[in-house]
């Protein structure tokens, strides 16, 4: 893994509605096509597996679906530093790890490979039934988040060429 890669994470179960929008998002970017230097990762539900994907990536995004009880499909963009903080462990199992352990967990496992730019963007689901689409709202928020994430990640790397 080269020093100045990006990894963009989109995290969530493609069964439950608007929980499948970080995966969605991340094949929309495939689909579009993304710099040299850009990784994208399908991290799923296996937060684990999100805390070595970040292992040695000079910046990180990563992507999911929360429920705050806010309109539906309202974007939040959070540092990476202010979800560091472990959740609560009472009941955490393997199953039950996810991305907001994993930044924790993170920066404990990984030391000097730990990504030192991480952002979280999170969309307002509306509904995570099994078998469900993707609710307007929360699809209309992933393709604006798509198309600031397509501008973002040209311009950054193209200003380190």
């Amino acid at each position: 893994m080269e020093g100045g890669e990006t990894v963009v994470i989109g995290c969530g179960n493609l069964l439950r509605g608007d929980d499948a929008v970080g995966p969605t998002l991340i094949r929309h970017l495939w689909e579009r096509g993304v710099p040299e230097g850009v990784r994208l990762v399908d991290g799923g539900t296996a937060g684990m597996d999100v805390a070595f994907q970040m292992r040695g990536a000079a910046r990180v995004i990563l992507i999911d679906a929360c429920a705050t009880e806010a309109e539906p499909g309202v974007l939040y963009r959070v540092p990476g530093e202010a979800l560091e903080n472990l959740p609560p462990l009472d009941g955490l199992h393997l199953h039950a790890f996810r991305w907001d352990h994993a930044l924790a967990f993170g920066r404990w496992l990984l030391k000097d490979d730990y990504p030192e730019d991480i952002t979280v963007y999170l969309i307002e689901a509306a509904r995570t039934d099994f078998g469900a689409p993707l609710s307007p709202p929360v699809e209309a928020a992933m393709h604006d988040l798509l198309d600031r994430l397509i501008e973002e990640l040209s311009g950054a790397h193209a200003s380190n060429r």
